[in-house]
């Protein structure tokens, strides 16, 4: 495993772009909601995945400096077409026009399609935040999970996140896939050798597997994700119910489709809606019944086996304080990809890298 600091995974990530032809603006931010995925500890959603657009570059699903372009529009609504540019860099400016249309409606709702993977969705929900207001948002791609009593892959792995702003405490932020595990992750275990709880997906015969290659079609590792398995949904019949309701918002709602239609392996369509709090109560108010209720959860008595009850969102913050100071880990195999990459556009990965 090797280490490296934030600094020098976006320096080398946002020349690496640039190489394969975004904007020097596109490489950046791609590159920091990257490496800021990493620093969470998120890592299925991180550096890993910087082979995959290169490659996305070049196959045309992906188009550098593709338009933010919005298709209908009211006062709180819009639906954005983002022409299949960096789904970073579309969703981000869908957030921040959900946010403006909320402080002056209290409410809105602005929906992608033509957009490619927007990454880790926190990254947006708690761009709500700071402007008082709950955010919810909701992503639906291409056919990876099978249905509850299925084998075959039919839904997307439907994630979704809640943002909600406290005072005193931290915020608290849901991030999760309606799967049972992200398909990210189970790339990230096979990329560091390991193997995979039981209850995350079935080989291509409909069977429990702990092997991580077995959701794949080979070669391995995927550049090109091809599923020969399916992963399966959380919680059964609660979590493969919350994927229809993903799939409904964020595929059907935005016309992205929820089907099992692949448009393309990086399509998302993206459901966002934000509540402007003031509309309904004080904030400050608001924001003392949240830090009433996290206090009262964290205090209450704790099950065997467990030193303290944590809140959606802290796990994620603590690693980010400890990554900044002690470093990234990368997997060698995944690194190794990253350096040939990087030499087949005329970069030196080491150099981009060094201190």
């Amino acid at each position: 495993m090797l280490v490296f600091s934030s600094a020098q995974l976006v320096n080398l990530s946002t020349n690496l772009l640039m190489a394969a032809g975004a904007t020097r603006e596109e490489a950046e931010i791609v590159s920091r909601y990257l490496v800021n995925a990493n620093l969470a500890g998120v890592d299925s959603h991180g550096i890993l995945r910087l082979t995959e657009y290169v490659d996305g570059i070049r196959r045309g699903f992906i188009k550098p400096g593709g338009k933010f372009a919005v298709l209908n529009e009211t006062n709180s609504t819009a639906l954005v077409d983002g022409h299949w540019g960096f789904g970073q860099v579309i969703c981000r400016r869908a957030m921040q026009l959900a946010i403006r249309k909320a402080e002056r409606n209290g409410v809105s709702a602005v929906g992608i399609v033509n957009c490619n993977h927007i990454g880790r969705l926190s990254e947006y929900s708690t761009m709500a935040l700071e402007h008082g207001m709950v955010c919810f948002i909701a992503v639906n791609a291409d056919p990876g999970v099978a249905p509850y009593g299925g084998k075959r892959a039919i839904l997307s792995t439907s994630p979704m996140s809640y943002a909600i702003p406290a005072g005193e405490e931290g915020p608290i932020v849901v991030d999760f896939a309606t799967s049972a595990v992200a398909e990210g992750k189970v790339r990230a275990a096979l990329s560091k050798g390991q193997r995979i709880p039981e209850g995350w997906i079935v080989n291509s015969a409909g069977r429990s597997s702990t092997d991580p290659a077995e959701l794949y079609e080979p070669p391995l590792p995927p550049k090109q994700i091809k599923l020969s398995g399916a992963l399966l949904p959380a919680g059964g019949h609660k979590g493969y119910s919350l994927a229809l309701v993903v799939e409904a918002l964020a595929g059907a709602l935005t016309g992205n489709g929820c089907d099992g239609e692949v448009k393309s392996g990086f399509a998302n369509g993206v459901f966002i809606f934000v509540v402007k709090i003031e509309n309904f109560t004080p904030l400050d108010s608001f924001k003392s019944h949240i830090d009433r209720m996290i206090r009262a959860v964290k205090s209450s008595p704790r099950a065997e086996g467990f030193t303290e009850i944590l809140i959606p969102g802290e796990p994620e913050r603590r690693e980010e304080t400890k990554r900044s100071k002690a470093g990234i880990p990368i997997p060698e195999s995944s690194w190794e990809s990253i350096l040939n990459t990087c030499k087949e556009y005329g970069l030196d990965g080491i150099s981009l890298v060094k201190p």
